[in-house]
């Protein structure tokens, strides 16, 4: 198993020490799609899976999900957070166990930002946890939580699928804050409307996947190294961060097409570890 960059006390103290400039902000990858942002003293965590209730669920099964990277933090210790996403409904971007115990070892309520279309469904999955309040986001009608801004991006996790209202069960996050707008994809393959979406923003940091689209992994798909390295791009984001890989063996990806793409399009990106931290001044 692979060993995180930083876990458990060391991560947290370096949550706890990183600087709040107002001119600086912090993020950290926390696995698979799990990512934590610090600015100031807000934090914002996007889609966090810091269980193993995958590996237990799936443990018998055709296609069980065996981890590849050790956990970074047990998540009774995030008890400062209190805005969190979820870009869909699957467990690795929904995870029960985590957001319970995140919202259990919090004193504030805890606020869940997720496509309306997923509500009643996290509802349910959540009941066990009446302190989390779900905040349904839909497209286009961008929500604020203290410092925070956040707008809802249609993904395509294959298809762009939507409820009986139209509106759409997989989203992308732009999370905006100072002067910057950060892209979260969630699980998205690219679609017509994607680029145009994003290209309204001015987006320094694409959070994007690279674990590619195959069918035999018999689960749905996301965007390969070359495709996430071109809509990087084709966005002009300033940086590309890739997420969704060294957690299931079944369902992972090398970054080195995502990196040699990044190069030869002459697109910035940051290739993190888990447990590791990445700060907007590390640009300059």
């Amino acid at each position: 198993m692979k060993p995180a960059y930083k876990k458990n006390e060391e991560l947290i103290a370096d949550i706890h020490h990183a600087s709040q400039r107002e001119d600086d902000f912090h993020l950290w990858w926390l696995g698979q799609s799990g990512f934590l942002i610090k600015w100031i003293d807000q934090f914002i965590l996007l889609d966090p899976y810091l269980s193993d209730s995958l590996t237990l669920k799936y443990s018998e099964t055709e296609k069980p999900h065996i981890r590849i990277t050790e956990k970074v933090i047990d998540p009774t210790d995030l008890n400062f957070i209190n805005l969190i996403t979820s870009s869909h409904n699957h467990t690795d971007h929904l995870d029960g166990e985590t957001l319970k115990k995140i919202s259990t070892a919090n004193e504030e309520e805890v606020k869940l930002v997720l496509p309306q279309a997923n509500v009643s469904f996290a509802s349910d999955r959540l009941s066990e946890s009446p302190d989390i309040k779900l905040i349904g986001i839909k497209e286009n009608k961008p929500i604020t939580i203290g410092d925070f801004t956040i707008n809802g991006i249609a993904a395509a996790h294959n298809e762009v699928e939507r409820d009986a209202n139209g509106d759409p069960h997989f989203m992308g996050f732009v999370i905006s804050f100072g002067n910057w707008n950060i892209y979260h994809s969630g699980d998205t393959l690219w679609h017509p409307e994607l680029t145009s979406d994003l290209t309204k923003f001015a987006i320094d940091v694409a959070i994007v996947p690279i674990n590619g689209n195959n069918p035999e992994r018999k689960v749905a798909g996301n965007l390969n190294g070359t495709e996430a390295a071109a809509l990087s791009k084709a966005i002009k984001a300033k940086i590309a961060i890739p997420h969704h890989f060294d957690m299931f063996e079944f369902n992972t990806e090398t970054p080195e097409e995502f990196t040699s793409v990044c190069e030869r399009l002459n697109q910035c990106y940051k290739v993190l570890k888990n447990g590791q931290k990445w700060s907007f001044s590390d640009l300059n």
